[in-house]
């Protein structure tokens, strides 16, 4: 009996690492992750469109909204079948109530798309009929919005520009929908994927975990974390400008690249900006075999671990040290390999 409480108390200590991930422990499994993710091509569907240092100097800032009107017309008679502006409108234009309905009419002729941005009021967007599959899914909780106004607001979807880092501040996965008081709503990625397929509704299939997979009519299931979120693959969307517009056939995703405008976010594949971020979301659910880890990771991880440990103390013990290290060394090395595949 004594003779198993060694590697028992061996296996058990060196487990909990795994079981209570300490910040420098999940830092380094995430950077693990990092180096695994394969590049995609981008899907086809999206363009970004850079409003540039350039442009500013062209027509000034703050960019009048009848300035954005202009463009947005651009966009659509060039070919663009929706237009992502990932940029919110909280306050009226100060330069009257003809800049706000100039640029509200222009979202009105195709399927458009404003950001709100959280700032802890408890206002939130409205929510969507929501479709749940199993049991109560808890979600994510929105912190409250600074609403649009309400000219916009009355001709566009709404989604929100969320972005919440991984324990090293860089950003690796977003949520697909956020929990409100009142129901459910988008997150700014999905709501624009919603909206060119003219859905009005989602559906959620839930686990014993929480939440496993995310439907929207007309996108294939989307596969998410517990608490719906899903892990980036940061594709090369296009990218274009004002002069070039090359945006035929595509949603277009519309921010600022200029200087000191829009600030850039930290993520794992380094700085971008907050309309790069969502274009990469909308990308990553339409890509079928995306980053996914399943709610089963860890004890997947532990039974590996605990089995291999095991079995190597077993082959120290018959075989001896020599052949017992060597045998050790291939179960070690096929271990490292299937865990890689």
């Amino acid at each position: 009996m004594i003779k198993w409480l060694l590697p028992i108390l061996l296996v058990t200590v060196l487990a909990l690492p795994l079981v209570y991930q300490s910040t420098p422990t999940e830092i380094i499994k995430l950077k693990t992750f990092d180096a695994f993710v394969p590049d995609k091509e981008p899907s086809g569907y999206f363009t970004i469109l850079n409003i540039t240092d350039k442009d500013l100097e062209k027509y000034g800032y703050p960019l009048r909204r009848e300035i954005l009107a202009q463009i947005n017309v651009a966009l659509l008679q060039r070919g663009a079948i929706g237009l992502g502006l990932v940029m919110s409108f909280p306050i009226d234009s100060p330069f009257g109530k003809a800049d706000d309905d100039a640029l509200a009419e222009s979202l009105s002729f195709a399927p458009s798309v404003i950001a709100t941005f959280e700032n802890n009021s408890n206002d939130y967007p409205r929510t969507t009929g929501t479709v749940i599959m199993g049991e109560g899914a808890s979600g994510i909780p929105a912190y409250g919005v600074r609403q649009n106004i309400e000219a916009i607001r009355e001709v566009a979807s709404e989604g929100i520009a969320v972005s919440r880092p991984e324990v090293d501040s860089l950003i690796r996965r977003l949520p697909l929908l956020l929990k409100t008081p009142d129901g459910w709503v988008s997150s700014y990625g999905v709501e624009s994927l919603k909206t060119v397929v003219d859905a009005d509704s989602y559906i959620i299939k839930t686990n014993e975990a929480g939440i496993e997979e995310i439907v929207v009519q007309g996108i294939p299931p989307v596969k998410t974390d517990y608490l719906g979120r899903k892990w980036i693959s940061w594709v090369d969307t296009p990218q274009t400008t004002i002069e070039e517009m090359d945006v035929e056939g595509r949603f277009v995703f519309i921010g600022y690249s200029a200087k000191g405008v829009s600030p850039q976010l930290s993520t794992s594949v380094g700085y971008k900006y907050p309309h790069e971020i969502q274009a990469a979301l909308a990308e990553s659910i339409l890509i079928q075999d995306s980053p996914y880890v399943p709610d089963y990771a860890l004890a997947v991880e532990l039974a590996l671990f605990i089995s291999t440990v095991a079995f190597a103390y077993v082959l120290l013990t018959v075989l001896g040290v020599t052949w017992g290290l060597v045998s050790f060394a291939g179960i070690f090395a096929l271990t490292a390999y299937y865990g890689f595949y």
